[in-house]
């Protein structure tokens, strides 16, 4: 595995993620912002924010299965989340959750959430990409 997940000393443990990776591989994969579509190009969950959080995770996780790797292999993720609210939080987390029970992933690895205004196509609530190393 080119991916050790931790949490240093000094810094708060959260359950959701850890604060720290550390790659040792020699391949770099960057994963393009996945949305909530399925195979066909349809949106899933349309409205319903924990929906289109798992299918975005889960998307990511058939991108890494094409090019040999899974969410071991992943260094950080950057997620952005059309008119974010903190009250959002829950909804959030319940879909990485069942993305996470589905995929087999914990710990979920290190990520940053950005607020934005929209995403490039109505209807899509989030947006998640990627980057893993591979040996």
């Amino acid at each position: 595995m080119a991916i050790t997940l931790v949490n240093p000393g000094g810094l708060p443990e959260i359950d959701a993620y850890r604060q720290v990776s550390i790659a040792s591989g020699s391949k770099l994969v960057f994963i393009a912002g996945q949305v909530a579509w399925d195979a066909d190009g349809v949106t899933v969950g349309e409205g319903d924010l924990a929906a289109q959080v798992e299918q975005c995770y889960l998307n990511i996780g058939t991108a890494l299965a094409g090019v040999g790797a899974s969410f071991d292999d992943v260094a950080k993720l950057t997620v952005y989340v059309a008119d974010w609210t903190p009250d959002k939080m829950p909804l959030f987390l319940e879909g990485v959750a069942r993305a996470a029970a589905k995929l087999g992933v914990t710990p979920v690895p290190p990520g940053t959430l950005l607020g934005v205004a929209s995403l490039a196509v109505p209807g899509h609530l989030v947006e998640v990409e990627a980057t893993a190393v591979i040996d």
